[in-house]
């Protein structure tokens, strides 16, 4: 990689800057552009990609030279003028995935992690799991991996170690997940979220196949389905509340800020406690241990490993607590997530005031019937739900469909929800409608700002106290 130079166009989108920060440290010249640095957002994250050596340009073309490899996200048009200057200068142009396929493809060791929902934390899992174990991976996230957090690498969303220890978190909204030829896939589950069921079927079953041994989640019915299906001896069964499987959990006992359980991996049993809460992420903790025990890890040591686990920046996050109430930041933005996110909030006490903020109009387009029966169905009769518009950063995405109609739909249902357009107002609300015993929750993907505003309502709940 030391003589190459890409030119990332969307650099600090969450797939795109750790893939940077990991060519970067592999001596490759790297530079790039972004939406958000034009437009003046979330400027430290762009700080940070000059502190790592790589150069910042407006995204109208000027960045681009002879002999750099364009990257791009698949939120970039074929108009940005980046696009236009490469095809001009006749440049090679690799999609983000395409790149990132390369590295894990190469790799000796690779572990892809796949899914609809929890794949950013069983990747942060396995990749700590492998640290912790002084394996040295090279892990890349589409989130931030809180245990590798330093004040010189505050977005940590990849871990720079041995290339020929990989780990990756694969997506599939793109169909890109058919580039990856990983030694152990993993696959969460598969519910609705990007594309259409039978479509997402297809994806998932090409992406075990082409896999030596697939992690697959049995409680899932979507993707027992398929694990019954794969070669013999090809499917490692992972599950809470299936029987049969090779690896499970049991004796679960649930915590607000965590959870003990029993890891049975083959009969072999080791008690693991986690810092981090909910059932969902207990399942993700036992497909991690799963996927590293079949690259030889002791199951000892990663039960061990994943005490030690502290999670990744904006899943169920407690952002801070002030004057009796706590405010958590959350990545939940379809109805698998919300869905679980929903149930480990509700299984302790306190009123619940969201904010959930659409990822775009493409969505509710997509999935609003069943975003309204997930609001609607988890929270209770004294919660509040507040909307504001969806993301819009331009491009051509049709705008039907918005967050008056989703607020619409779940009042409908019975609960409380309301459509404030700007998110400011919506922070005046949380504020002055907050008491002691609250939790305020905000919701949603697609925007590193929900962060700051949620930081931001901890400092003002402070000074009103």
């Amino acid at each position: 990689m030391s003589n190459a130079s890409y030119f990332f166009c969307g650099i600090g989108g969450s797939g795109m800057l750790p893939l940077a920060s990991i060519l970067r440290a592999s001596g490759a010249q790297v530079a790039g552009s972004d939406r958000s640095l034009d437009a003046g957002r979330t400027a430290n994250k762009f700080d940070y990609l000059r502190s790592l050596g790589i150069a910042l340009s407006p995204q109208d073309g000027s960045g681009l030279a002879e002999g750099m490899t364009l990257v791009t996200s698949a939120a970039v048009e074929d108009t940005v003028p980046d696009v236009v200057r490469a095809r001009e200068l006749d440049l090679p142009h690799l999609r983000r995935p395409e790149l990132l396929a390369q590295l894990l493809n190469q790799a000796h060791h690779s572990i892809a992690v796949g899914g609809t929902s929890g794949k950013s934390t069983v990747t942060g899992m396995i990749g700590w799991i492998l640290h912790a174990c002084h394996r040295q991976p090279t892990v890349m996230n589409g989130a931030v991996m809180k245990n590798f957090v330093t004040p010189s690498a505050p977005f940590a969303s990849a871990v720079v170690g041995d290339p020929e220890l990989f780990v990756g978190e694969v997506d599939e909204s793109d169909g890109s997940i058919t580039f990856y030829r990983p030694e152990i896939a993993v696959l969460t589950n598969i519910s609705l979220d990007h594309k259409e069921m039978a479509e997402l079927r297809g994806l998932f079953a090409g992406f075990l196949l082409v896999a030596k041994k697939c992690v697959v989640n049995m409680d899932d019915p979507e993707t027992r389905a398929m694990a019954e299906s794969l070669p013999a001896g090809t499917s490692i069964g992972y599950g809470l509340d299936t029987p049969g499987t090779d690896v499970s959990a049991r004796n679960i006992e649930l915590e607000p800020g965590g959870a003990t359980f029993t890891i049975d991996h083959r009969g072999e049993r080791h008690e693991v406690r986690l810092n981090v809460p909910g059932r969902h992420n207990i399942s993700n903790a036992v497909a991690a241990i799963a996927a590293v025990s079949a690259i030889g890890v002791p199951v000892a040591d990663a039960a061990a490993a994943l005490e030690r686990f502290d999670g990744l920046r904006r899943r169920l996050e407690t952002v801070g607590t002030a004057g009796g109430v706590t405010v958590i930041d959350d990545f939940a933005h379809n109805p698998d997530k919300i869905d679980a996110t929903l149930a480990t909030l509700r299984a302790h006490p306190g009123r619940l005031l969201i904010m959930f903020q659409p990822h775009g109009f493409g969505p509710i387009a997509k999935m609003g019937e069943q975003l309204a029966r997930s609001f609607a169905g988890g929270m209770a009769a004294d919660d509040r739900l507040f909307l504001p518009d969806p993301v819009y950063q331009g491009g051509t995405t049709e705008r039907g469909r918005g967050s008056d109609w989703l607020a619409a739909e779940v009042e409908a249902k019975g609960r409380s929800a309301e459509h404030i357009t700007e998110r400011p107002a919506i922070g005046e609300r949380l504020v002055a409608e907050a008491r002691a015993g609250d939790r305020i929750v905000i919701m949603g993907a697609r925007d590193d700002s929900l962060g700051e505003f949620a930081a931001d309502l901890v400092e003002r709940l402070s000074r009103r106290n």
